[in-house]
């Protein structure tokens, strides 16, 4: 059986490298990449596009969908070659980082009148909503499979944000957590873990409940951590941060995979659903954006406090079949040593303490987020531009 496709939206941000801080410059990026960069073509694939998010210091980049982990991971790296090249096109920087971490020029809505209203109708939870994360999309065989996913995986999303959990720092300083991204995105109604479903008549209930009360304004803002894509034959998982190292991106999106046809393989044999609170997937989701993988996890078999290596290895036993099958088995064992010696939180850290100051945490982000890509095609259109 082929594996799953996958598709991965990132969240990044524009910053000045002069200031450090988050630049509300959004529109003439843009502005920039459709007139002189590659945008003024006809896109030939999701890579080849930015567009806007919800404030002006953001940018949103997306692959297609693809079976091949490894054509992925390129997809990434092709779609921040797209936004980086056109946020250095107006001498701004791009920073894959979950949260500001040191403050905006301004804080400014982009000009779109869902987004105007989404502000109007939420107020000041939307207007400190200025977090970025990583979605991930996984391909399902309708909404019966999807919501039997979804049913399923829901107790091992804290640990997919363990993994990726790289916002410590807002405002200037150190939050404490691993993931602040988190906790400020929860302030939305619709946001943060469900009640098991059943079937896909209950989920549209539930969902149209949220719609008709007002804590959504359409299908898009339902922000449950894992949803039916309202424009995809896909389950969306969106509990992560956005990840520095494409690796780190990849490695969450492969596991979501292994969740998933573990997930749908239960539900197909019949195997009940494993029971669990909604209340307990946030107990376990608020440790697990505390202490990152630094510390424990809530293991979701058991529902105790146990290591970050072990919760880690029983996710590995759980959904290894899957692994092997889709060849991810070990690019995954890599990745998990690779984040338990040091993740995105971790890393930020490291930077303060070399360079003392949350500026310096910046100038990191943003020379390792460069590192990512390559501006070498963007430079060339830039060139022939310049001289047609």
């Amino acid at each position: 059986m082929a594996p799953r496709t996958l598709g991965i939206e990132e969240e990044l941000l524009l910053v000045d490298p002069r200031t450090r801080r988050a630049s509300a410059r959004a529109p003439q990026v843009l502005k920039a990449f459709r007139e002189h960069g590659p945008g003024r073509r006809v896109a030939t694939a999701a890579t080849d596009e930015i567009d806007q998010e919800l404030f002006r210091h953001q940018l949103e980049v997306r692959t297609d969908p693809s079976a091949d982990a490894t054509a992925l991971h390129a997809q990434v790296i092709a779609a921040r070659r797209t936004a980086g090249g056109a946020a250095e096109a107006v001498d701004l920087a791009l920073a894959a980082c979950g949260i500001v971490p040191a403050g905006y020029e301004e804080v400014a809505v982009s000009p779109r009148d869902r987004y105007r209203d989404m502000v109007d109708t939420f107020g000041e939870v939307a207007r400190t909503g200025g977090t970025c994360a990583m979605h991930v999309h996984v391909g399902v065989d309708g909404d019966e499979e999807g919501v039997a996913i979804i049913d399923r995986i829901t107790p091992w999303l804290p640990v997919l944000l363990a993994i990726s959990a790289n916002s410590p720092f807002s405002s200037g300083r150190d939050t404490t957590y691993a993931s602040w991204r988190q906790q400020v995105w929860s302030r939305w109604p619709s946001a943060g873990p469900t009640e098991q479903f059943g079937s896909a008549a209950r989920y549209r209930e539930v969902a149209q409940t949220m719609l008709r009360s007002g804590a959504a304004r359409d299908e898009g803002m339902l922000y449950f951590d894992a949803r039916l894509a309202a424009r995809h034959p896909t389950v969306e998982v969106r509990v992560a941060d956005v990840c520095t190292d494409p690796e780190d991106a990849l490695l969450v999106a492969v596991l979501v995979r292994a969740l998933a046809e573990t997930a749908a393989r239960a539900a197909a044999a019949g195997t009940p659903a494993p029971r669990w609170r909604a209340e307990s997937v946030r107990v376990a989701q608020w440790r697990a954006a505390r202490y990152g993988l630094a510390g424990q996890l809530v293991h979701p078999q058991t529902q105790e406090l146990a290591a970050a290596t072990q919760v880690l290895a029983d996710l590995v036993t759980e959904v290894r079949d899957a692994l092997e099958e889709a060849g991810d088995t070990d690019r995954v064992e890599r990745g998990l040593a690779r984040v338990l010696a040091g993740g995105g939180a971790t890393r930020q850290r490291a930077a303060f303490e070399r360079t003392g100051s949350v500026e310096g945490v910046v100038d990191d982000l943003i020379a390792r987020t460069r590192a990512s890509w390559s501006t070498s095609e963007w430079e060339a259109d830039a060139s022939a531009a310049a001289g047609a």
